[in-house]
């Protein structure tokens, strides 16, 4: 059985691409592509998928409300923000909300490459929503003072590289590390930060003065 996911999608020409895209897919089971969120909780416990595909702008319930309904019950399941919004107040929004990663609907090619990422622990994003969110979440001019939430220098440096886009096997590469041992560290810079997703990771700690 392939990587379980649901679509929330109001545009039916998307909706029809993504199925396409998807058809063929043999890693990927295709459970449902809905045209609104409005059931959200009630189709991930009917589906349990193990990721969800999220349009921001539909009817009824819009993707980032959705996204928060789902972290308030499923603060680990991988949800990916598929938009054609690239302005800085949506990312935000969707960063603050739990996003795991945020694709451009221009950027279809890239869905399943994302589905890999997230699922190993990274947090996919085209280029240009990368450098966005980076000019977001500006470094402090002066280090905060440190507290018992503080991160290792191990830890921001792992911090680092999900900034960058490296998945978990990609730091584990770079750090010379196991796999394991970065799965490690990440629980703990969440669990420190207070966090669900290395989308919110990245924003705390950088807000907070830990980068």
């Amino acid at each position: 059985m392939g990587v379980k996911i649901i679509i929330y999608e109001d545009n039916q020409h998307l909706r029809n691409s993504l199925q396409s895209l998807l058809r063929f897919q043999d890693e990927i089971e295709l459970q449902a592509i809905l045209p609104n969120a409005q059931t959200v909780l009630q189709d991930i416990e009917v589906f349990s998928p193990d990721v969800v595909l999220m349009d921001i702008d539909m009817p009824v319930v819009n993707g980032i409300e959705a996204l928060r309904q789902i972290r308030n019950q499923y603060p680990e399941l991988p949800v990916l923000m598929l938009t054609v919004f690239e302005d800085n107040d949506n990312i935000f929004h969707a960063i603050c909300a739990g996003a795991s990663g945020y694709l451009l609907k221009k950027n279809i090619d890239q869905v399943v490459p994302a589905v890999r990422d997230v699922l190993s622990g990274g947090a996919p994003m085209t280029g240009v929503v990368a450098r966005k969110v980076l000019s977001l979440f500006p470094k402090p001019a002066m280090p905060q003072p440190a507290d018992d939430h503080s991160l290792s220098a191990r830890e921001t440096e792992l911090l680092q590289l999900l900034i960058r886009g490296y998945s978990y096997k990609m730091i584990a590469d770079e750090l010379q590390i196991a796999l394991e041992t970065v799965r490690t560290h990440i629980k703990r810079i969440y669990r420190k930060l207070q966090v669900n997703s290395a989308t919110e990771a990245i924003y705390k700690a950088t807000r907070g003065g830990s980068l």
